[in-house]
């Protein structure tokens, strides 16, 4: 029975927040106010991303600083492996609400210094470059730390599709946000425009912990008292399901990260093969470059928009968080090994609305939903490392890979296969994941996620 059915039948209406959300999950009555504000505080955090991120691309492209990118994969993991630690330091001391307002508000406080920066005609090209791919994996995993410390793991199966619905949204109008503002006031504004969307952010979760109906936890667990010793990287490697969620990270991002290369590389090709290799033809090649990739973003965030709204939850309902885990990987090793018989821009690129649009939507949502069952330490200070260092990891194997294949100068089929064994160990990992479930489930009496 739903919640609509079960209000209907105690003698009480459903309200209209009830009746909003229904098509998307199953919400009750005390949970309205608390997803709905927790949904805008995520739309809010991805929609300042996408203004800095805008604002990186100018910054590095118009300084002669592109080759960083290059290396900022490895410099980030070096940098994290100090701030991992820093951060896990600084939770053992506040409570979650304090820990999120000042790992959010210091990172405010650095979008102020590269405004002073600018004002004094430095170059923050380099710096902020490596700064907002750090600020990307380390605040926007804190929110959902955040939002897995809130609700019981049963809450979390039904509201976190309604939440990610937020960040999708987020990410579409922060990015269409940032294009209008870039051309009317330029990349300084992005800048302030992004820190003050932050700044309400902090304000926004205090009220979200305010108004969500508290769940009875021991008294260690309790919100207003600070996380324990131990560091996010001694959690990880201490146990086995978030050992295993670290490894979905890394192998998941070498796929995802390897056929991002591959399509790039079909992509260029084809511009060559359309209009040569002429210098004079360096305009027309850019011009199908962009329009196949503006095409590519546009035909993802709309299906992964989708699946958000009418797929993920759904999916969540009736196959569990666990046994979700299995279409992606699945749908990227069926499109990996047509890829090797058959490889083509056109495949390619039907593999990449595929493969991004469900790492956007069904992906990144149950990959937030693993993180219910686990101890309010491990939300915090072990999804930091995860999320960030490991994550990290994963763009920097791929990149090895990468170089290792140019020397060899394997072919598009050569790497499709390779992705096809990664997808087998994802798989397994993901086979590992699910024993794992079961096992927590069996201990606690629970349902399985």
């Amino acid at each position: 029975m739903t919640d609509i059915a079960a209000s209907e039948a105690a003698g009480r209406p459903p309200t209209i927040g009830q009746r909003l959300l229904s098509p998307i999950a199953e919400v009750r009555r005390d949970e309205v106010m608390s997803v709905m504000l927790m949904t805008l505080l995520m739309l809010l955090i991805l929609g300042a991303y996408y203004e800095l991120k805008t604002a990186r691309e100018v910054f590095i492209l118009s300084e002669g600083g592109a080759e960083v990118k290059s290396y900022s994969s490895a410099g980030q993991a070096v940098l994290l492996l100090f701030l991992v630690p820093a951060y896990g330091a600084f939770a053992s001391r506040v409570n979650r609400v304090q820990l999120v307002q000042w790992v959010t508000a210091f990172f405010v406080l650095h979008i102020g210094i590269f405004l002073l920066a600018l004002r004094s005609g430095f170059h923050i090209g380099v710096a902020y470059f490596l700064w907002v791919g750090i600020f990307n994996l380390m605040v926007i995993a804190q929110f959902w730390a955040f939002a897995a410390d809130l609700y019981t793991p049963e809450q979390g199966k039904r509201l976190f599709p309604v939440i990610g619905i937020g960040a999708s949204l987020g990410a579409w109008l922060g990015s269409v946000r940032a294009g209008d503002l870039m051309a009317r006031a330029g990349p300084t504004r992005l800048l302030a425009g992004g820190a003050v969307i932050l700044l309400g952010c902090v304000l926004l979760a205090r009220i979200v912990n305010h108004v969500t109906p508290k769940k009875e936890v021991a008294a260690a667990s309790s919100p207003e008292a600070p996380l324990g010793g131990k560091g996010g990287f001694s959690l990880v490697f201490g146990d086995r399901y978030l050992f295993l969620i670290a490894m979905l990270m890394v192998v998941l991002n070498v796929v995802n990260t390897t056929g991002e290369y591959l399509f790039g590389r079909y992509v260029v090709q084809a511009a060559i093969a359309m209009h040569g290799a002429d210098p004079s033809a360096a305009a027309a090649r850019e011009t199908f470059i962009g329009t196949t990739y503006s095409s590519l973003f546009s035909t993802v965030n709309l299906v992964g928009f989708v699946l958000q709204m009418f797929v993920v939850s759904r999916l969540f309902k009736f196959l569990g968080v666990g046994k979700s885990l299995f279409v992606h990987p699945s749908v990227a090793m069926a499109g990996y090994v047509m890829m090797a018989v058959m490889p083509s821009l056109s495949a390619m690129r039907w593999l990449k609305v595929a493969d991004n649009s469900l790492d956007y939507s069904l992906g990144n949502t149950s990959k937030q939903a693993l993180w219910l069952p686990t101890s309010r330490d491990a939300k915090y200070k072990a999804k930091q490392a995860v999320d960030s260092f490991f994550v990290r990891m994963g763009d920097v194997l791929q990149a090895a890979l990468v170089f290792a294949g140019e020397q060899l100068a394997l072919s598009v089929a050569a790497f499709a296969r390779i992705n096809i064994v990664l997808a087998g160990v994802w798989l397994g990992i993901v086979v590992l994941l699910n024993r794992q479930l079961r096992a927590k489930a069996a201990q606690t009496g629970r349902s399985e996620l």
